[in-house]
């Protein structure tokens, strides 16, 4: 199942299945896709964790579950689901105006690693795995996998991931650029808890602003970036937030923003 709670302003979503390595069947996908679907427009929020119950993050899609119901669907049956599903994930993470922060211990696998590596920041333990096992089963690689290796990692190490199979761990994440950092398993949690705790006390806003900003330049021009970095400005000087901001340099202390 999928839990959730309000810490603060922090929206803590847990994937609790720890018998199947945290793996997510169909209501699970559909509940966390609800749930990040209401966050997005909480303004209470200001900031999302993301984390599994266990030993493990999650062990991807459960495709023994999804594929247990007997008899053959009909055709296009992936091409109607999967984008309301999976993809729907993977789309929100990357997208919600909120900083997302996830922490990885264990086994980050298909839909599991791709749900990492959409994460704003993302800390694992150093002997996390990281796996993409599409090709290994027989199938191609779904849930961003394609989109968000080559423009983390290079080519040639999404190649190595999607193409050969290969596992890395999560210092080898770390060092590739695909996660924020790698540390002892102890310290996860309390790492991860710290980004949270610098990301919640920030303007929030413009924090959503810049990461819209940062996916749109993916596929834009410089001067269509600096065009949308232009309207995010004008927006951002509308808040609360921004006047605190400019009062705390005048004054040489430390801002103390209300995410407004």
């Amino acid at each position: 199942m999928i839990t959730t709670a309000r810490d603060g302003a922090v929206l803590r979503i847990t994937i609790d299945r720890p018998d199947r390595r945290n793996s997510l069947d169909h209501s699970m996908i559909d509940t966390m896709t609800a749930t990040l679907t209401a966050a997005a427009s909480d303004d209470s929020l200001r900031a999302v964790a993301i984390t599994g119950a266990g030993g493990d993050f999650c062990a991807g899609a459960d495709w023994i579950a999804t594929n247990s119901t007997g008899g053959r669907p009909r055709s296009g049956n992936l091409v109607r689901r999967i984008p309301h599903g999976a993809h729907r994930i993977i789309e929100l993470v990357a997208t919600i105006q909120l900083p997302v922060v996830s922490a990885v211990k264990g086994w980050a696998v298909g839909l599991g690693c791709n749900l990492a590596l959409a994460a704003d920041f993302t800390v694992a333990e150093h002997g996390a795995t990281f796996w993409e096992p599409f090709l290994s089963r027989g199938f191609s690689p779904d849930s961003g996998a394609t989109w968000l290796l080559p423009r983390l990692a290079g080519l040639a190490r999404a190649k190595r991931m999607l193409l050969l199979g290969e596992k890395i761990t999560g210092t080898q994440a770390a060092d590739w650029g695909l996660i924020h950092d790698a540390v002892p398993a102890d310290d996860v949690d309390a790492v991860a808890d710290a980004l949270l705790t610098q990301l919640v006390a920030g303007p929030t806003v413009a924090l959503g602003l810049a990461k819209q900003a940062i996916a749109y330049g993916q596929h834009a021009t410089l001067g269509q970036s600096m065009n949308q970095e232009l309207f995010n400005l004008e927006l951002a000087c509308r808040t609360s937030d921004f006047k605190e901001g400019l009062a705390a340099f005048r004054e040489q202390r430390d801002p103390d923003f209300q995410g407004r």
